[in-house]
């Protein structure tokens, strides 16, 4: 997230780990200590658990987790006075599970924490990004090549790239709804897929690999120029490529050569 977050400086945000606090602590002194401040009731009238046990039940430890994210809450608030935890609102029941512990320990004080959630970023098909998801993208190249990064945008699907647009495109609205009614008007054209891959590659991975991805795309399917193109994006474009078996003729077939 250093790209896009400041990690030094007078108003830098901070990168912490919750094993800072976790790893010295054993499973009783968890229980006593945290586990006494929760009832299983309020537990499981929470959307996330309740869906859970809806669907196909809930293992013990996704059933803890609620407690888990509440005691990080507790400590950011007291080791780094940290006041608002912001989610998706999937995770509105752990936020406000962190609020009632701290409320609950630091007392009246515990009133200065707050939760904010924010919506989902959902496909047309109702699933949503994320980590766990198939096919989930991520910001490290290590983990999504900046070639696959740049496809992903360039494949979305026409009822999605709209409202894409809308949410990560730092475009003016005009703008914006001129590239949505081009799109609409053409959708083979893909203009929509490009406007959205062509701004958000450079701003995660930069514009000489953005720049990479696209010749690489060209390259391969509309006959493009590989040799203007790096090793590792030819090398990420080729693994992305579908595979074909072809079966070598026997040597009868081939035309003779004569010296």
């Amino acid at each position: 997230v250093s790209s896009f977050v400041e990690l030094e400086g007078p108003s830098s945000a901070e990168v912490v780990s919750n094993l800072d606090w976790t790893q010295s602590l054993s499973a009783i002194e968890f229980l006593r200590e945290i586990g006494k401040h929760f009832s299983v009731n309020v537990m499981l009238s929470k959307d996330s658990v309740k869906s859970s046990l809806n669907e196909s039940g809930i293992s013990f430890t996704e059933f803890s987790y609620m407690l888990l994210q509440a005691f990080d809450y507790l400590e950011l608030y007291r080791r780094h006075d940290c006041r608002l935890q912001i989610g998706g609102y999937d995770q509105w029941g752990n936020i406000t599970a962190g609020l009632d512990l701290i409320r609950k320990i630091e007392g009246s004080d515990g009133l200065s924490a707050h939760a904010l959630t924010v919506p989902l970023v959902t496909k047309s098909d109702g699933t949503k990004f994320g980590k766990t998801a198939e096919g989930a993208i991520w910001l490290d190249a290590e983990l999504t090549t900046p070639y696959a990064f740049y496809q992903f945008w360039l494949n979305t699907d026409d009822r999605d790239v709209g409202h894409f647009l809308r949410y990560f495109s730092m475009k003016d609205r005009s703008e914006l709804e001129a590239i949505i009614a081009e799109h609409q008007a053409a959708p083979h054209r893909r203009v929509a897929q490009r406007a959205l891959a062509d701004e958000l590659t450079p701003l995660v991975h930069g514009d000489r690999a953005c720049h990479q991805a696209a010749a690489a795309g060209q390259a391969l399917f509309r006959g493009g120029d590989l040799s203007i193109i790096d090793e590792d994006t030819v090398a990420a474009a080729l693994a992305s490529a579908p595979p074909f078996d072809w079966e070598q003729p026997s040597s009868a077939t081939w035309p003779s050569v004569v010296d």
